[in-house]
């Protein structure tokens, strides 16, 4: 999940796009840490925040930011993503 984060401060501070491919085959505890992280830079967004403290780091947030995933449900490996995903990923 660290990775990811920083990962995140990247993107949100630029504006850019990511799409993660085979996202359920994260496992389950990190994929909740990563909801958490989209949606505390998704707040920011909708607050019209410019700026704000993410794990640790003060990052410009620039609206353009997006994050996809695409999963391929019911095959070996796969996890059922947590609600909080779920809501942010529809």
């Amino acid at each position: 999940y660290k990775a990811m984060g920083k990962f995140f401060k990247g993107l949100a501070s630029c504006g850019a796009w990511a799409c993660f491919d085979e996202f359920n085959r994260i496992n389950i505890e990190v994929l909740s840490v990563i909801g958490q992280q989209v949606a505390e830079i998704q707040l920011a967004i909708k607050g019209g925040l410019e700026r704000i403290l993410f794990e640790e780091s003060d990052i410009v947030v620039n609206p353009g930011f997006g994050v996809f995933i695409t999963m391929n449900p019911g095959y070996a490996g796969r996890t059922e993503l947590p609600d909080n995903l779920k809501a942010l990923f529809r």
